[in-house]
C-alpha cells in the first residue's frame, strides 16, 4: 500500500516537467510515513485515500526541508539534509515546490477535506515562527511549549486522521481528536529521545534540541524541580556546545527530577485518552500506530 503512495508522490513531482526537480525531491530522506499510513488504516478502501495520503506526505516533507534550514540541521534520518548537500535555497525553494504542488493536489478533494489539511498548514507555519521566537530565550512556560508543539506538529497529524475520516464518511471529531493526541504524543516521545539516545541511533546530535534553544518538555519538568543553583547552570549551557560531561549532568538531573519518566507518562496518558476516542471503532491498527510510538527505545 505504501509503495503505491511512494509512486504517486513522485508521480505528482514529475508532473511540473523538471528533471532536477524529481532528482531533488528523489534524494530526500524518508521517513516511516505515519500519516500515509493513517490516512489509510482510517479511510481504507476509498479510491481517494491514496492520493490523500500522498498529498499530506508532499507537504510534510516540505515542512521538514525548511525546519532543515531553519535548524542549520545537516543530517536527517541519519542522510545529509538537503541544505547540507545541495544549499539552503536549493531547500527552501524544493520545499516551496512541494507545498505548492501538494495545494494544487487539493483541489481535487473534496471541500471539506481539502479545509482541514489547508488549515492545518497554515498552523504548522504559525508554529514553525513560534518555535523560533521561543528558541530566543530560555522558556520555561509549559503553555507556549505545547501550544508551539500542536501548531508545529500535531495539527498535521490532527487533519490526516479528520479528514481520512471524512472521505471514509466516518465520525471525523472523533479521529481528529485520537489526530491531536497522536502529534502531541509524537512529539513529546522525541523531546524524551533527543536527550536518551546516542547521535549515531538519532541520526543526528544527541541533544541539538537544546542546543538549537528548544526547551522541551523534559527541561521544562526539570527547571521547575531543580534548586536556584541548578537552575542557574542549566541556563547558563542554554545554546551552547554541550560537552561530554554536560551532558552527563543534564541526564543525572533529568533522573534526579524524574522529568523524562514524568514527560513519558503523559505521552502515554495522552495515547490512551486517543485510543479512548475511537474506543467503539474497534480498531486495533490505531491502537498499535499509537503503542509502536510511544513504546521506542528510551
Amino acid at each position: 500500500m505504501l509503495q503505491k503512495v511512494e509512486d504517486l508522490m513522485l508521480e505528482m513531482v514529475s508532473s511540473l516537467g523538471d528533471e532536477y526537480i524529481v532528482k531533488l525531491f528523489e534524494k530526500v530522506p524518508k521517513g516511516k510515513r505515519l500519516r500515509a499510513k493513517l490516512v489509510l488504516k482510517i479511510a481504507k478502501d476509498n479510491v481517494e485515500a491514496y492520493n490523500l495520503a500522498a498529498i499530506i506526505e508532499l507537504i510534510h516533507a516540505a515542512s521538514l526541508l525548511h525546519d532543515d534550514v531553519i535548524d542549520d540541521a545537516m543530517q536527517r534520518r541519519g542522510k545529509e539534509s538537503i541544505n547540507a548537500v545541495f544549499g539552503n535555497k536549493s531547500a527552501i525553494m524544493l520545499g516551496d515546490i512541494l507545498y505548492s504542488k501538494a495545494f494544487t493536489q487539493l483541489t481535487f478533494l473534496p471541500q471539506n477535506v481539502a479545509f482541514s489539511v489547508s488549515n492545518a498548514v497554515a498552523l504548522l507555519s504559525v508554529g514553525e515562527l513560534m518555535d523560533v521566537e521561543l528558541s530566543k530565550q530560555f522558556n520555561t512556560d509549559k503553555e507556549l511549549y505545547f501550544d508551539m508543539i500542536y501548531k508545529k506538529t500535531a495539527s498535521l497529524i490532527e487533519a490526516t486522521a479528520s479528514a481520512a475520516a471524512m472521505l471514509a464518511g466516518r465520525d471525523y471529531k472523533k479521529y481528529e481528536l485520537y489526530g491531536r493526541n497522536l502529534g502531541l504524543a509524537f512529539q513529546i516521545i522525541d523531546d524524551v529521545l533527543d536527550i536518551t539516545q546516542t547521535s549515531e541511533h538519532l541520526g543526528k546530535p544527541s541533544m541539538h534540541d537544546f542546543k538549537e534553544g528548544k526547551t522541551t518538555l523534559p527541561y521544562l519538568y526539570m527547571y521547575e524541580r531543580m534548586s536556584a543553583n541548578d537552575k542557574e547552570i542549566l541556563v547558563k549551557l542554554f545554546k551552547k556546545d554541550l560537552s561530554n560531561d554536560d551532558k552527563i549532568w543534564i541526564r543525572l538531573k533529568m533522573k534526579e527530577t524524574k522529568a523524562l519518566e514524568d514527560s513519558v507518562n503523559y505521552a502515554k496518558k495522552l495515547g490512551k485518552e486517543a485510543l479512548e476516542a475511537i474506543s467503539e471503532e474497534d480498531d486495533d491498527e490505531l491502537e498499535k500506530i499509537i503503542r509502536d510510538m510511544i513504546e521506542r527505545d528510551f
